[in-house]
């Protein structure tokens, strides 16, 4: 016993040498994170369950217990109360993690969370009537898909949408970081990356989907449709007079009505492509694209 004792000595002398780089001033302060009172981070858990009770209300029969519809009206009352409760009980974790101290207290932070989850739950009638658009688009833009149904049930980027749909309400709302913790769950289940500020239209459709990404201030009209490995992205960031970046600028693209961008393209900086364009695959674009054009790499001589 005394000779495993003396064995594990110098490596407890070791590891206390780390604990106490660790616990030092200088290295804890960038990365040291104090909840407001002891106030509880946001769950990923809990916003799993959000989604999933989510989920089930605009889908139903799809996600969560089969629907009966003679007893529909209680079972979406009942699991509309919950996501309320579990939403505004998140909100608020979401303001406490941003608090600043500047607050008018803790006890007009759980009103104004409550409220907040209320005018979401408000919008929930005009999420699903977007969703069941992009299903449909999905559809009549893959002959490869037999039904809206199976794009709804099997669709990465219905995936996507509908984690968009959600966070890009609560991001209109305000609600602080709750809504990039949505968009990332969908990003790392589907690989596609979609900021919940971004706006897009009605209709949408991303073929395939795998390595999508779509800036913050992008703003996509209806009935556009994207493949795989498009990027909408930022061609500079200004910086400010002591070098940290400027924030909220619109920099990334306006894609108006009917766009088609096809595999690999990027699109970088606040242009703007025309309605009915065409952008053909693996392009590189910083201007702005007229009205019906066709985009397309030189062909080889």
């Amino acid at each position: 016993m005394n000779d495993n004792h003396e064995l594990r000595t110098p490596a407890m002398q070791r590891l206390e040498t780390v604990v106490e780089r660790l616990c030092h001033d200088e290295s804890l302060s960038r990365v040291w994170h104090c909840p407001a009172k002891g106030a509880p981070m946001p769950s990923l858990m809990t916003l799993r369950e959000i989604m999933d009770r989510l989920s089930a209300a605009i889908f139903p029969g799809y996600f969560g217990v089969e629907p009966v519809r003679e007893s529909l009206r209680y079972h979406v009352a009942a699991n509309l109360d919950s996501i309320y409760r579990l939403l505004s009980g998140q909100i608020l974790c979401g303001k406490c993690f941003s608090c600043d101290g500047t607050h008018d207290g803790c006890e007009q932070c759980r009103e104004d969370s409550r409220e907040l989850a209320l005018a979401f739950m408000d919008r929930l009638p005009h999420i699903r009537s977007l969703l069941a658009g992009d299903a449909q688009a999905a559809y009549e833009g893959d002959p490869a898909a037999t039904s809206p149904g199976e794009t709804i049930f099997c669709y990465p980027s219905m995936h996507a949408m509908l984690h968009h749909r959600i966070a890009h309400e609560l991001y209109m709302l305000r609600v602080p970081l709750v809504p990039r913790i949505m968009s990332e769950m969908a990003h790392s289940h589907t690989g596609i990356d979609i900021h919940p500020g971004a706006t897009i239209g009605e209709d949408f459709f991303i073929d395939h989907g795998t390595g999508v990404v779509i800036g913050e201030t992008c703003i996509i009209g209806r009935s556009c449709r994207l493949y795989q490995g498009v990027t909408l992205g930022a061609l500079s960031f200004p910086k400010n007079e002591d070098g940290s970046l400027t924030k909220g600028i619109a920099r990334h693209p306006i894609l108006e009505d009917n766009v088609t961008v096809y595999a690999g393209a990027t699109i970088l900086g606040r242009v703007t492509v025309g309605r009915g364009a065409v952008i053909g695959g693996n392009v590189w674009i910083t201007n702005d694209v007229p009205v019906g054009a066709r985009v397309a790499q030189e062909r080889p001589r």
